[in-house]
Order: C-alpha cells, then sequence, then structure tokens
C-alpha cells in the first residue's frame, strides 16, 4: 500500500477493503478483514513478496510472461494492426536473437558440442511439449526433416518459445549453472514452468496450436517484395 501511494496512486482505488465472513466451526462465521485487489496490486504484492512461496513464484512467472509479451507489442509499432504473418516475422527474428544469446550461455554452462545443444534444446521442448522432442514435433506438425519447427509456428507459439529461451538463458546464468546435465535439467524446467503457466491462463498449449501452412521464408520473400515495391 505504501509502495501504491508513493507511486501517486489513490490507494482504496486498488486496495478495497471488506468485511469476510469465515466460517470458524459449528456452523459460525466471524468476520475478518479482507481486500479486493486490482491487477496492480496484485503485481505489488508479488513484486514485494517472498519468492520461496509457491503462489509467488507463480505469480512473479504469470507477469513474467504477461510483461514480455507487452515487451514484444511495445517493440513493433501498430502491433495490434499487424497481420498473423507479420507478428510471426517480428517474433521468429527476436527469437533469432535470443538464440544466439541462449547458446552462449548454454556454451558458458558446458554444453559444448553441436550434438550437446541439440540434446539440451531438446529438453527445453519437452517440457513446453509435454515430453515431446524436436523431432516428435516435426511430425506432429507434419513436416519434412529439413524444415525447421520454429519456422512453422504461430505468432503465440513462437511467444511461447521466446519466453522459454530467455527465461532459460537468464536462469543459467543467473543461477550460474555449470554441467551438460544441470543445464538440461534448468531448460527442461523453464519450459515445463512456461507450460504449466499457459495453463493457468486458460491457454491453449503449444502443441495444440495449429501449424500455418506459410513458412517464416515464405513470408519474408513476400515482405521484401512489397518493400522493393
Amino acid at each position: 500500500m505504501e509502495n501504491c501511494q508513493n507511486s501517486g496512486y489513490d490507494v482504496s482505488d486498488h486496495f478495497g477493503e471488506f468485511t469476510e465472513m469465515v466460517p470458524i466451526g459449528s456452523n459460525v462465521k466471524r468476520g475478518f478483514r479482507s481486500y479486493q485487489l486490482s491487477r496492480y496490486a496484485c503485481y505489488l504484492i508479488v513484486l514485494n513478496a517472498d519468492v520461496s512461496k509457491t503462489i509467488i513464484a507463480h505469480g512473479k512467472t504469470y507477469f513474467a510472461v504477461k510483461t514480455r509479451q507487452q515487451e514484444l507489442i511495445d517493440n513493433y509499432d501498430n502491433y495490434d494492426n499487424l497481420n498473423d504473418d507479420q507478428k510471426r516475422l517480428a517474433i521468429r527474428n527476436e527469437m533469432k536473437e535470443h538464440n544466439k544469446l541462449l547458446v552462449a550461455a548454454a556454451k558458458d554452462a558446458g554444453v559444448e558440442s553441436s550434438l550437446d545443444y541439440a540434446i539440451f534444446q531438446n529438453h527445453g521442448y519437452m517440457g513446453l511439449y509435454n515430453g515431446m522432442k524436436a523431432k516428435d514435433i516435426q511430425a506432429h506438425k507434419g513436416l519434412k526433416s529439413t524444415q525447421n519447427i520454429l519456422d512453422y509456428m504461430g505468432h503465440e507459439e513462437l511467444a511461447a518459445n521466446l519466453f522459454r529461451a530467455t527465461q532459460t538463458e537468464a536462469k543459467l546464468r543467473r543461477d550460474n549453472i555449470h554441467g551438460k546435465e544441470n543445464a538440461n535439467r534448468t531448460h527442461y524446467a523453464v519450459g515445463q514452468e512456461v507450460r504449466d503457466t499457459i495453463g493457468r491462463l486458460g491457454g491453449t498449449m503449444p502443441e495444440d496450436l495449429p501449424t500455418p501452412q506459410k513458412s517464416i521464408k515464405q513470408i519474408e520473400r513476400e515482405q521484401k517484395k512489397l518493400t522493393d515495391k
């Protein structure tokens, strides 16, 4: 509440105090002070509370996801006016940049060979896609072995994978993870947490989202033609 007030907001607009009647046994109820919270109030509580508490950890993940989605929107002018192909292209390009950071963080953690990195990547996919590896996702989407699964994802599925990549890179560095096995476990855990968050938000699981007909490369060619014109 002090944080809210110091930020120039009216506390009563965000922390609505009321009396909640709670059963205490023998069909008896007692009134306890409680609050109806605005979204902003929830954010302040999660921001300042003990992260060791499970509900706070879930809250931090929720607001991290929403913040990342807003950052993606802010990074592109008139994001809401972009069509699905343009949104896919924007997020896919950002995914390429963040994958470079993820590769570097994984290498620092001990993931060195190309085979090691493929295994590391599969752990992230398995966490996010309920046990499915890259080849499983490829088959599920009906793609050829030469087609990159990231190039055949809609913007919502790409955003989930972008968040998986950014949070894994951050956690590897923040927690100073060392060893291939530890890095793999970290990637899996982050992927699973993103999946759990999608479930809590009532979203569609990534493997159940539709596969676009156009690849990112096709969209890039089309955009280039428009730019040239």
